[in-house]
């Protein structure tokens, strides 16, 4: 008696790859097996390939006219219907392994893989694992992947807008801290970077939100200028320089961190540099440089300064000198440390007088005094951004301007790196505590161009990071737009629904165990489906991701056009809104009005 799973015999072998010929008694396409309905020949469902004391799994990636074998293409004339499958996996005795130690025969038997299969591929669930969802094809299954693969071989959720993308994300870092009744990842530390400002409400129960411009249960977003590479602050505060300006504005830095350096641990005053994290203090830094270039002397032997009013650090004032004379009459220009950049230091006092950057350039209990000395250093700095009690830190940088988002970032990771770095044998490093980077909106800030800091930091991460504890996540609805070498360094892919074929071909180029096929269902998934593949999934597998709880899921949802337009105008003050576009925050009006009341 043929077995009610029965779906056809292998026809062809190509390597990963076989043809299989449907029955005739599964034409109908759907099989009644132990009461429940199974749709037969589905792209991205299983198949389970008997082999004596074991079994053979494949995934279908073909269906029909396009599956035929092309030494059969009058096989449809006899009303023969194939299917390709890509061979991915065995179950020896009872445990599943990913590949395959021997290949199918001809007329080998190909069945239909039931519920209790796939129990037997996912059922076992591992001190690594986390719960994430279900399978899309049989809901009664959860979806295990392995987290340690997950975070050491670095991971990409990749979807059109609209596709889940961060609700994905939400309920995968949920999973996460709540495994095992939150007892599992107790230690877990997540640093998610958060650009649209969609997760500070949805993740508030397992996460410190850092902001601009915080709330009552949120902390204030500082990013300290001197621990941010050098090169990258001085492009964006004084732009582009002569190499012998440029090397003299490096001379005062160095000259101002040492002067701060006796007694720092760690620190040796031999080995020091522009770009070891030390305070220092920008308007000094600004009015040592600004001097020279204003100075005239009313002597020619240049001892007695023309000054009229001196200039101010603390204040950016600039000093006043007497204007120089013309010819060989008195006064006389300065030859001393000029430096030939006026223009650059009128850029950077512009730069420390707006108020927009005031998160980095005075960064609170952070910001140095004239003399270098801040009231918190990088240990308080360190600590609060992934020494909290809380496993998921949220940097929001909705309130960061764009001029300086790629360069903020590019710092953050920066910060993040070298901390896990140097501290990977140390109870608070990398390998004793890994970090898990996740990413948002990824493709404003890791695109081909070609001077990007963040680019460049995410490379080191995902070609070294996993070494010393430091894994990433990548979470963009452009992959086309991301930088080829960090998208192929991704192990593990959770493939949303995805309409742009460059999009698509993107994902195709990047999919583990040849399952190319499978790349054209992205289309057609549903909102919260995805395709997961990769190192941290037994098998390449659709899934339904569970959703967070209602009020904590991100802030991302589309606007209800209908019932706003159709709805009674509330009462408008545009002044408000004007006010809240001013300040850079989005709260400001909710802010003024519970002041007021």
């Amino acid at each position: 008696m043929t077995s009610p799973t029965f779906l056809g015999r292998v026809g062809s072998v190509a390597g990963s790859t076989i043809s299989v010929r449907q029955a005739e008694s599964v034409a109908s396409g759907i099989a009644i097996i132990d009461g429940r309905s199974y749709r037969v020949a589905q792209v991205g469902t299983f198949v389970r390939i008997p082999q004596g004391y074991h079994d053979l799994y494949g995934v279908i990636s073909e269906v029909g006219a396009q599956a035929t074998p092309e030494t059969l293409t009058d096989a449809r004339q006899r009303g023969e219907s194939w299917m390709t499958v890509q061979l991915v996996g065995e179950i020896v005795e009872t445990s599943f392994e990913r590949g395959i130690s021997q290949y199918p025969g001809i007329n080998d038997e190909v069945h239909l893989v039931t519920e209790q299969d796939l129990g037997r591929i996912y059922g076992v669930q591992d001190a690594d694992q986390i719960t994430i969802g279900r399978l899309a094809g049989a809901e009664s299954i959860p979806v295990r992947i392995d987290l340690d693969r997950l975070v050491t071989r670095h991971s990409a959720v990749l979807g059109s807008t609209g596709s889940g993308k961060s609700t994905t994300i939400s309920s995968l870092l949920r999973s996460i801290c709540h495994s095992g009744g939150g007892e599992r990842c107790r230690s877990a530390r997540i640093l998610l970077l958060d650009i649209h400002g969609e997760y500070g409400e949805a993740l508030k129960s397992a996460a410190q939100v850092f902001r601009v411009n915080p709330s009552e249960d949120e902390q204030p977003l500082h990013i300290p200028y001197w621990a941010l590479d050098t090169q990258t602050l001085l492009d964006f505060l004084m732009g582009p320089m002569s190499e012998a300006a440029y090397t003299g504005v490096l001379d005062k830095i160095q000259a101002a961190k040492l002067s701060v350096a006796d007694g720092v641990a760690g620190i040796d005053v031999n080995a020091l540099t522009i770009n070891t994290p030390l305070p220092f203090s920008l308007k000094q830094l600004w009015a040592d440089l600004v001097e020279p270039e204003h100075k005239t002397w009313a002597d020619k032997e240049r001892t007695n300064p023309a000054l009229e009013e001196a200039g101010d650090a603390a204040t950016l004032k600039l000093p006043r000198y007497q204007v120089p004379g013309t010819g060989s009459a008195a006064p006389y220009i300065n030859q001393f440390g000029v430096l030939g950049i006026k223009r650059q230091l009128t850029q950077m006092r512009s730069r420390l007088l707006d108020r927009q950057y005031g998160f980095m350039l005075h960064p609170g209990e952070w910001e140095p005094n004239l003399e270098g000395k801040a009231a918190k250093d990088l240990p308080e700095l360190l600590e609060a951004w992934f020494g909290h009690d809380k496993p998921i830190t949220v940097l929001d940088l909705s309130g960061v301007p764009s001029q300086v988002l790629v360069r903020l970032i590019g710092g953050i990771l920066n910060i993040t790196y070298e901390a896990m770095f140097w501290g990977r044998s140390l109870p608070e490093g990398g390998r004793n505590r890994p970090e898990l980077v996740v990413m948002e909106e990824a493709h404003r800030y890791l695109g081909k161009d070609s001077d990007n800091p963040a680019r460049d930091m995410v490379q080191r991460i995902v070609k070294e990071g996993r070494k010393f504890g430091v894994g990433a996540m990548i979470v963009s609805q452009r992959p086309s737009e991301i930088d080829e070498t960090i998208l192929s360094q991704c192990g593990t892919l959770f493939a949303l629904r995805l309409s742009n074929s460059a999009d698509q071909a993107k994902v195709k180029a990047t999919l583990p165990d040849s399952l190319m096929g499978l790349v054209n269902t992205l289309p057609v998934l549903r909102t919260g489906e995805a395709l997961i593949m990769g190192e941290a999934a037994r098998l390449p597998i659709r899934c339904r991701i569970n959703l967070p709880p209602e009020g904590e899921r991100p802030s991302s949802e589309d606007p209800q056009v209908s019932a706003a337009w159709a709805g009674a105008r509330a009462q408008e003050d545009y002044e408000r809104l004007a006010a809240a576009w001013r300040s850079q925050d989005p709260k400001w009006g909710q802010q003024t009005k519970q002041e007021k009341e």
